[in-house]
């Protein structure tokens, strides 16, 4: 990385066991992008996290030439794995860029269209209407850029259809024409 990367951590203090898992799996991510130029992880204990307890929060923004990426995950029981889940998710979106940099992906390549026809944003999920009246499943995880939260009833969006175990679900989605609500 041309920068050093950042670790912020909101509301509590990190161990030094955190911390040096967060810049191993930093470091990981040169693996396969080598021109990274800086890395900032943030994290935030939810309010009272010592009494109540809540969703931790792991943001990580990515910066590369000319493109940042970014992703948050939240766990409610583990920092560990939220921190994990957003790694894993920082990484499929690099590896997606990497791809779409040297022509193997075109951006619009198999995208349908659809409506967003229900949304349970509280459990993650929704639904998305086709022109032809089907109904395609999918996740917050699907969703393009981290902007789950900026679908509303109505949305018009491009997706990437696939097999789920129980049915049509949507492995891409991406908001037409950006980011709306």
């Amino acid at each position: 990385m041309q920068r050093p990367l950042q670790i912020t951590s909101r509301d509590f203090e990190l161990t030094p066991a955190i911390e040096a898992d967060i810049r191993e799996r930093a470091e990981k991510l040169e693996n396969y992008f080598d021109r990274i130029t800086g890395c900032h992880v943030i994290i935030e204990a939810p309010v009272g996290h010592h009494r109540k307890g809540g969703p931790f929060s792991v943001r990580i923004d990515l910066k590369l030439p000319r493109a940042e990426l970014t992703v948050t995950r939240q766990n409610a029981e583990d920092l560990a794995v939220a921190i994990r889940d957003a790694f894993d998710a920082i990484r499929r979106r690099l590896e997606d860029h990497v791809r779409e940099m040297r022509g193997a992906v075109k951006a619009h390549e198999g995208f349908a269209t659809a409506r967003v026809a229900k949304l349970f944003a509280n459990e993650g999920y929704g639904f998305l209407e086709t022109p032809d009246g089907r109904e395609i499943y999918f996740h917050r995880n699907s969703v393009l850029d981290g902007h789950f939260d900026d679908l509303a009833h109505g949305t018009e969006v491009r997706f990437v259809e696939e097999a789920g175990e129980k049915g049509p679900q949507a492995s891409t989605v991406a908001i037409v024409g950006g980011k709306r609500k």
